[in-house]
């Protein structure tokens, strides 16, 4: 995806206007390790029945998520750049966890037989990823964010953000229904499927890096110390 060609005082300043600092990105990945991982992706996949195999298929992106994460714990300001890269991933990361935990719900605990709902739930994953990347792509560059900065009763999202939400958790309702009796199973589904809309909009910040990858001086121009140890950060 190509950015569109603008004049540098034209480019969008909605990222750098809303940057996160080093001690809250020690807070952030402490937040999102701790609670929207490990509490409520690992300790279903924990839960019984327990099963190996959804148990290790969630696993491995956690034990690479939590070893990567270490670096933002330790050197904040000095991986401040990064950081935004790794809570883009990290958002990629937590939704596809928490896929594997509705799969597990499914499969496990229901008694789900076949590939047909694991498919579909994997193509609405994507589709949600791809959706808030597209989205939040155009918000960006149709000047829609500063607008909103600017004048927040000049757009509404809601509709936007409803539309599409409601859509995809009608969609794994729907297959759950299909599938399963157990109420309980199916709000829990429901659940997992905010969750995962959540994060698919927090994988948005794969772009947010870019961005402040290709505009190193505009960077510059409004954070100085960007990036730099804490000792040498202007005071």
């Amino acid at each position: 995806m190509n950015k569109p060609k603008k004049q540098e005082k034209d480019l969008p300043d909605f990222y750098l206007t809303h940057m996160q600092f080093p001690k809250e990105n020690r807070q952030n990945v402490i937040v999102f390790l701790l609670l929207f991982m490990d509490l409520l992706g690992v300790l279903p996949l924990l839960s019984d029945p327990f099963h190996r195999g959804f148990f290790w298929a969630g696993m491995i992106p956690v034990i690479l998520m939590h070893i990567w994460g270490i670096v933002y714990l330790v050197a904040p300001f000095k991986f401040e750049r990064s950081y935004f890269l790794y809570i883009g991933v990290l958002g990629v990361a937590v939704a596809y966890l928490y896929f594997i935990v509705s799969q597990k719900l499914m499969y496990v605990n229901v008694g789900v037989e076949g590939p047909l709902y694991a498919v579909i739930s994997a193509v609405l994953l994507v589709a949600a990823l791809i959706f808030f990347q597209i989205f939040n792509y155009r918000m960006l560059y149709s000047g829609t964010y500063d607008r909103l900065d600017e004048d927040p009763s000049s757009f509404n999202l809601s509709p936007i953000i409803t539309a599409s939400s409601i859509g995809y958790i009608v969609a794994q309702f729907l297959i759950s229904l299909t599938v399963s009796q157990s109420f309980k199973m199916m709000v829990l589904v429901a659940a997992y499927s905010v969750l995962i809309l959540i994060m698919a909009y927090i994988a948005t910040y794969l772009h947010r890096y870019m961005y402040i990858l290709q505009n190193p001086e505009q960077l510059k121009s409004m954070y100085s110390g960007f990036g730099r140890p804490k000792k040498e950060r202007m005071r």
